[in-house]
């Protein structure tokens, strides 16, 4: 086994929330005043690490808190509109049965994804570091880390963002982009420290292989 925990972001990796979130952003844009989203610029923002997007939408920091708040409080409400991405129950069910202790950090509110995970898939997560800032996943990687009880170098993350990466990095523990989350493949694949997963099998290959 290479890994003893693999650490996964939720929303892009394990949940495909995007389209959920490019039409409630958008409702969100008229109450915290910044730009919604043009369709037509999706692509092009997918290339954008988080300080990008900031600067791109005019947001100044001490509002995101806000918005991201807003949005989980949201999305809470619709709940059944967000599915998991096709083979995730099976494949963290099948690192588990391999010995793998699983942990989900994400901004997002341990009872948002808990509910769109389901009884059976939520209850193999060992631990769950929830509600983290923007730019403070790695203290939450850490907390994951202690509480597992494993070393760096033991530890795997899996997402779908640039801040993901940097957070592993300053973590010192490996990352592994998703190539179907936000971010597009070709700008993961761009940093030569990051694996790109473009199955949901590459991972378990990557995780358990000799």
């Amino acid at each position: 086994m290479n890994y003893k925990l693999v650490i996964f972001d939720f929303d892009g990796t394990l949940a495909d929330s995007f389209p959920y979130f490019l039409k409630t952003v958008n409702v969100l844009a008229e109450t915290y005043h910044f730009p919604p989203i043009d369709p037509e610029n999706v692509d092009q923002l997918r290339g954008m690490d988080a300080r990008q997007l900031m600067k791109n939408a005019r947001l100044p920091a001490w509002k995101i808190p806000l918005i991201a708040n807003a949005f989980i409080r949201q999305m809470g409400k619709d709940i059944a509109q967000i599915p998991l991405f096709e083979g995730v129950p099976d494949l963290l069910k099948q690192l588990s049965h391999q010995g793998v202790r699983l942990a989900i950090v994400s901004s997002n509110s341990e009872e948002n994804i808990r509910r769109v995970l389901g009884p059976e898939t939520a209850a193999l997560i060992t631990h769950y570091g929830c509600g983290s800032s923007l730019f403070g996943k790695q203290y939450k990687f850490r907390k994951a880390l202690v509480k597992v009880g494993v070393k760096p170098g033991e530890v795997l993350c899996v997402g779908d963002e640039i801040r993901d990466l940097e957070a592993a990095k300053e973590a010192g523990i490996a990352f592994g982009g998703v190539a179907w989350g936000y971010t597009r493949a070709d700008v993961l694949e761009a940093y030569a420290d990051s694996t790109v997963f473009y199955t949901v099998e590459d991972i378990v290959k990557t995780v358990v292989s000799a």
